[in-house]
């Protein structure tokens, strides 16, 4: 008999999302590459994420025990104005658009979400805090596509929006050969700065 029983593990990063109206204005400037680099693992346009924090695997009974301490942290912080900016590539191979704005704000609140996770017993490891949004993936080999389309991004500026929710994120990575998606566990409001009760 075929085993449906859930995995154990569910793969697990904490993040921010550009509303629709900026992604919509990101994607229209990315209409030409798309035409002329199909071939790219363009990741898809619902699933644009700013990551700070990624947890990677973690037993499925851990998750719940992020949920209050992170809705309490995302009901005291102020939400940062951002808007993306340009674009680059890491290791010839991963495309990303930049990330402008309140840029102190943010690289406090992802140490912030990092602290919190740690208090909750979670261990993961520590990559350094590059705010950017992962837009494709070169296959194995292709060490020019990345390069040719940011450097097409290089002008590009959008508007500001702020940012509204912290979102716990699960994804399928690694557990089949299809494309990667992402699933919310959970959003909370992001406060307006001032203090609860007031």
């Amino acid at each position: 008999m075929h085993d449906q029983t859930q995995p154990a593990t569910v793969r697990v990063f904490i993040a921010l999302a550009p509303p629709d109206p900026a992604k919509e204005e990101l994607a229209r400037e990315l209409r030409p590459a798309y035409g002329t680099h199909p071939h790219l693992r363009w990741n898809r346009i619902e699933d644009w994420h700013i990551t700070l924090a990624f947890l990677g695997e973690l037993p499925v009974g851990t998750v719940p025990l992020l949920r209050p301490p992170l809705a309490g942290l995302a009901a005291a912080r102020r939400s940062p104005s951002l808007a993306l900016r340009g674009g680059g590539h890491f290791d010839d191979r991963v495309l990303w658009s930049g990330v402008d704005g309140d840029l102190d704000e943010l690289h406090a609140l992802a140490r912030d979400v990092r602290t919190t996770v740690k208090d909750c017993g979670v261990v993961f490891e520590e990559r350094p805090f590059r705010p950017h949004l992962t837009l494709a993936r070169a296959r194995r080999g292709d060490l020019s596509s990345a390069g040719e389309v940011a450097r097409e991004l290089a002008g590009f500026t959008g508007r500001r929006w702020p940012a509204e929710r912290l979102h716990l994120v699960g994804s399928n990575v690694g557990r089949s050969s299809g494309p990667i998606h992402y699933r919310d566990i959970e959003a909370w409001p992001l406060a307006d700065g001032r203090p609860t009760g007031s």
